[in-house]
């Protein structure tokens, strides 16, 4: 059972992985989607059908499109998703009470540095000379720049060489990808586990999400990557990666510090859909300002001196 829920994951995934080659705004909404199909199979039965989706995901692609795209398939998608997957339903039990699942704290720590690794892997499949990647990520945001110059959605000095802005802006876009690899994995994991959930098939109990904060670690791994993010190749790359990655794991956990801080609020509902609407029309001033929130919460233990605690779980 397990190969045959595999395999149709797998192929699930490549299809969705694929039609981003179409260019349509719809295809660039079902490429995000497409690590779902393996954390539900890793999660609703076994890691190993996420193991066999990720292999059948990238043969597929392999097949389907060119060797590249199967090893970023499953450098980029499948290996994160069946990792993560692995190690939300890891547990242990001392033999005197229940289970004691996997921390969702070390879990978001977890899912940076697999975030990181994942922008990583997507340079290296472009190409292994570190100056032809900065060279092509600076084509690519020179080409957004005329075009939004030339769209008027942005005006810049006449005397600004849109070029040298490029260079300078390069270096940084790892940051966001990382961040984005962050907001892709979790979402899946959220919505995976929500599916599999309402199947009755998550052995996992489903935990109280509003108490996740990351641990102190996260703050010395954040400080030595915005140290190592100078370098001037791809170990650079990682690290900026690695840091909009914890940032945005950072503002995952100030997320979930409003909705335990708010529990049981009048004001709750209303602040809660002021945040979400805010995220997405104010997105460059919110998302800092909620990493901060984050990062005050592991720093100080914020939640541990004004809230009470987090329901008991089944």
């Amino acid at each position: 059972m397990i190969p045959v829920v595999g395999i149709g994951a797998g192929l699930v995934a490549a299809l969705l992985f694929s039609v981003v080659i179409t260019g349509s705004p719809l295809s660039a909404l079902l490429y995000s989607a497409s690590p779902l199909p393996i954390f539900i199979a890793a999660l609703g039965w076994n890691h190993r059908a996420g193991l066999f989706a990720t292999a059948t995901g990238a043969l597929a692609v392999a097949v389907a499109l060119t060797p590249t795209g199967g090893i970023a398939f499953a450098l980029i998608i499948g290996l994160p998703a069946w990792w993560i997957a692995y190690l939300a339903l890891l547990a242990r039990a001392d033999g005197q009470g229940p289970l004691e699942w996997y921390p969702l704290g070390k879990l978001m720590l977890w899912i940076a540095a697999t975030a990181a690794l994942a922008t990583v892997g997507s340079a290296l499949v472009m190409t292994t000379d570190y100056e032809l990647y900065r060279s092509a990520i600076a084509r690519m945001i020179e080409g957004i720049l005329n075009e939004m110059v030339r769209s008027r959605m942005i005006s810049l000095p006449a005397d600004m060489p849109i070029k040298e802005l490029a260079d300078g802006l390069s270096p940084v876009v790892p940051l966001g990808i990382g961040a984005s690899f962050v907001t892709t994995i979790t979402l899946n994991l959220w919505l995976s586990a929500k599916a599999v959930t309402i199947s009755g098939r998550l052995p996992r109990p489903w935990p109280f999400i509003p108490s996740t904060t990351l641990p102190r670690l996260a703050l010395l791994l954040l400080l030595g990557a915005a140290v190592l993010a100078s370098l001037g190749n791809y170990l650079g790359v990682a690290a900026m990666a690695f840091s909009g990655a914890l940032l945005a794991a950072f503002m995952f956990s100030g997320l979930c510090l409003l909705h335990d801080l708010s529990r049981g609020r009048s004001w709750r509902l209303p602040m809660l859909i002021s945040v979400y609407v805010a995220l997405v029309v104010m997105q460059a001033v919110l998302t800092p300002l909620l990493a901060l929130i984050g990062l005050a919460d592991t720093l100080f233990g914020l939640r541990k001196r004004a809230l009470p605690p987090p329901p008991a779980q089944p």
